[in-house]
């Protein structure tokens, strides 16, 4: 069994923001290897008990033997908000455990955990002492919210049928025009709508009518017969108890099954805990969600994104004892160019907290419920994520991470300070190896935009040598590199090169505009991110051989390599991952709706922009040699997306390889294979940029 002792961070270290993990490294013998990854262990969702007595996470590790992951839930003794003694596995280490949810009293711990052949797969465990028998409580069928007084567990479920449809009725439209010759004997699919696949899902899905939607089922915290409080034509999603008890607040989507549909719809409803008709507390255009009602329940805050490409922006309004709106509800982050997460409140009900991702960095925030200025709660070049908050709101519990350490459970006050490090799993591991930190850089382009990026120099740096560098491209691209533990990176690192990576524009954590600057222009815009993010490392880190760039990256990572590689001659290798090779290939096959979107119409609307900003466009001036990487089940970026660039790259005479890896969708999860595809891109960047470095192929 693995046991934790309590660290207490160095008064400096803490002011600062830095975690133990991050201090300088001692020299180490070896940097880190895929084989590494796999022994790493990951620490997930954080459950603070109520009475700040108990803090519950999951703990995820590899069984490499069987290729897969096992997560169990921990718990570590707290007093005056710091552990005490070890942290202890409490739940079957046979089982897989997560999404750890506490009674009001913190006696009672649920979570979730399907267990063989059982039906049902919420289990709760009575913390008194450590461990004992997981349980059931008749009627519960979904992660467990309980009633301010406790007296009542609420969940959201499938209403339960007597009879479910056959595989084979589920494969026939229910609204088909044609009817198959013998329903029994038909073993294909009938396909009426649109999203008849999803990524990572080999089999089509059926058509919508046909799957049941969530709704909000109420049943006696002791157990017995549950009562669904709403029938509605969507699944109820996010929802919350109102303080007195009385009724419910939950958000949903009722255009979710509208396919053409692309704008933020959700809307928020309050219903009475006896059931009864659900109604709309208030009225505003575009999408609202994540509701949370003030602790004396007389405000109801939320987040409201008014159209698909407007910021999303934390709202607060005033309600009634039956949670209808009293007013108009008021933006409390309009001067907050930054998109808010979704919110609670401070047990005195003055602010409203949230975590985003600001600048590569992940925070708590808050603001006055009355309105003012945002402040930043929590510090340092890290990820905070996973907060939770014990009832009195004087002590959090949250997981953290940095470029140098993988996530850990940390504990700290509500201003931040006094901060613990609760887990330490990797410890052991990591004393082990050597890594180097990420140094921040930022640069302006032509328009004035600010860009930023990190460089990590390779293991054993010697200033005067030549070294190979390695750009690495995220996904999204709304989305963005944070200040997190990267094993890929690192892993670069430990093999002899620079790693230099960027958040371009339409990154998300920089503002709304910044965010859509490539509206209708994927990589005509945001190439110049890159080249000049290129340069300027070339001019800080002149150890870098400019003859020995490689490029690499996933989804909108691998778009980007392709394009990178089509348009410019920067690189001399590259590693295209789940990429994109022609929009208007993709778009008939894809799961997702973006195309539309991210070009201001369909194809036979924006015909010319659609075939301008795809890379196969531009892939007769491909000389990098290029490994090509792609899931078999994909659907985000379909296989035939990296068919279209191999098969290209094959003609042209460009040295190329192509992986397709099975059972696997736009990310690639099994550890194995995860790991194989690091070690592959590794390798292919080992040999063109170090062993081969001049043998770059001109068609």
């Amino acid at each position: 069994m693995l046991h934790q002792r309590p660290r207490r961070l160095p008064a400096l270290l803490v002011l600062l923001g830095i975690t133990a993990a991050s201090a300088p490294l001692h020299a180490q013998p070896r940097g880190l290897t895929p084989q590494d990854a796999m022994r790493l262990v990951s620490i997930g969702d954080v459950a603070l008990s109520p009475t700040a007595a108990h803090v519950a996470f999951t703990v995820t590790t590899v069984n490499e033997k069987d290729n897969n992951r096992s997560t169990a839930l921990w718990l570590r003794a707290l007093r005056n908000g710091q552990p005490v003694g070890e942290a202890v596995r409490f739940t079957d280490p046979t089982r897989n455990s997560s999404a750890p949810r506490w009674s009001p009293d913190g006696t009672v711990l649920g979570f979730t955990s399907r267990r063989g052949e059982e039906e049902g797969s919420t289990w709760f465990l009575r913390v008194g002492g450590l461990g004992g028998e997981a349980y059931r409580i008749e009627g519960v069928r979904g992660s467990p919210v309980w009633s301010p007084d406790g007296r009542f567990i609420a969940y959201t479920a499938e209403p339960e049928r007597k009879e479910k449809p056959s595989a084979k009725a589920l494969r026939i439209a229910p609204n088909g025009i044609t009817k198959p010759l013998d329903a029994e004997r038909f073993d294909g699919y009938q396909i009426t709508h649109l999203r008849y696949k999803r990524d990572g899902t080999f089999t089509f899905l059926p058509h919508p009518a046909l799957v049941p939607k969530r709704q909000l089922f109420v049943v006696p915290a002791s157990g017995g017969t549950p009562r669904q409080v709403t029938t509605v034509p969507h699944n109820v999603g996010d929802f919350e108890w109102a303080p007195s008890g009385s009724y419910f607040v939950y958000a949903g989507n009722p255009k979710e099954d509208d396919e053409l549909n692309l704008d933020p719809s959700s809307r928020i409803w309050v219903v009475p805990v006896d059931g009864g008709t659900p109604a709309e507390p208030f009225s505003l255009p575009g999408g609202v969600a994540s509701p949370a009602i003030s602790p004396d329940g007389t405000k109801l805050a939320f987040l409201h994104t008014a159209a698909w490409n407007a910021e999303t922006q934390l709202h607060v309004v005033d309600i009634d004892a039956r949670g209808m709106a009293r007013g108009t509800p008021r933006n409390l982050t309009a001067a907050w160019d930054r998109t808010a997460g979704a919110p609670w409140w401070t047990p005195d009900g003055r602010a409203i907290r949230w975590t985003a991702t600001v600048h590569g960095n992940a925070h708590v925030y808050e603001v006055a419920a009355s309105g003012g200025a945002v402040r930043q709660v929590t510090t340092g070049d890290r990820v905070i994520a996973n907060v939770s908050v014990a009832a009195d709101g004087q002590t959090m519990a949250y997981t953290a991470t940095s470029p140098v350490s993988p996530a850990d459970a940390f504990m700290s006050d509500r201003t931040g300070s006094r901060e613990v490090r609760v887990s330490a799993f990797n410890d052991s591991l990591l004393g082990t190896i050597a890594r180097q930190p990420a140094t921040r850089l930022t640069w302006t382009v032509r328009d004035g935009t600010e860009i930023e990026g990190w460089v990590i120099p390779p293991v054993g740096y010697e200033p005067g040598r030549q070294y190979p560098m390695v750009l690495n491209i995220h996904g999204g691209p709304h989305s963005a590199y944070t200040s997190a533990f990267s094993t890929g990176f690192h892993t670069l690192s430990a093999s002899g090169f620079f790693v230099f990576y960027l958040n371009p524009r339409g990154s998300t954590g920089y503002g709304n505009a910044f965010k859509h600057a490539i509206q209708n222009a994927w990589g005509i815009v945001d190439e110049e991110d890159f080249i000049t993010g290129v340069e300027t490392v070339l001019q800080r880190y002149p150890d870098i051989d400019r003859a020995r760039l490689g490029v690499m990256g996933g989804s909108y990572g691998g778009f980007m390599t392709n394009w990178l590689t089509a348009r410019t001659k920067l690189f001399a290798a590259g590693v295209s991952r789940a990429s994109i090779a022609s929009w208007e290939a993709m778009a008939g096959t894809t799961d997702s709706n973006q195309p539309a979107r991210a070009f201001d119409g369909l194809y036979h609307e924006q015909r010319d922009t659609w075939r301008k900003n795809s890379p196969i466009s531009y892939v007769e001036n491909v000389t990098a040699p290029t490994l090509v990487i792609h899931g078999e089940n994909d659907f985000r970026t379909p296989l035939s997306e990296g068919q279209i660039w191999y098969a290209s790259l094959k003609k042209l005479g460009v040295p190329t390889e192509f992986l397709i890896y099975p059972r696997s969708g736009h990310g690639i999860t099994e550890p194995w294979l995860a790991a194989d595809a690091q070690e592959r891109s590794r390798q292919w960047m080992v040999h063109w940029l170090i062993e081969q470095p001049t043998a770059r192929v001109t068609p």
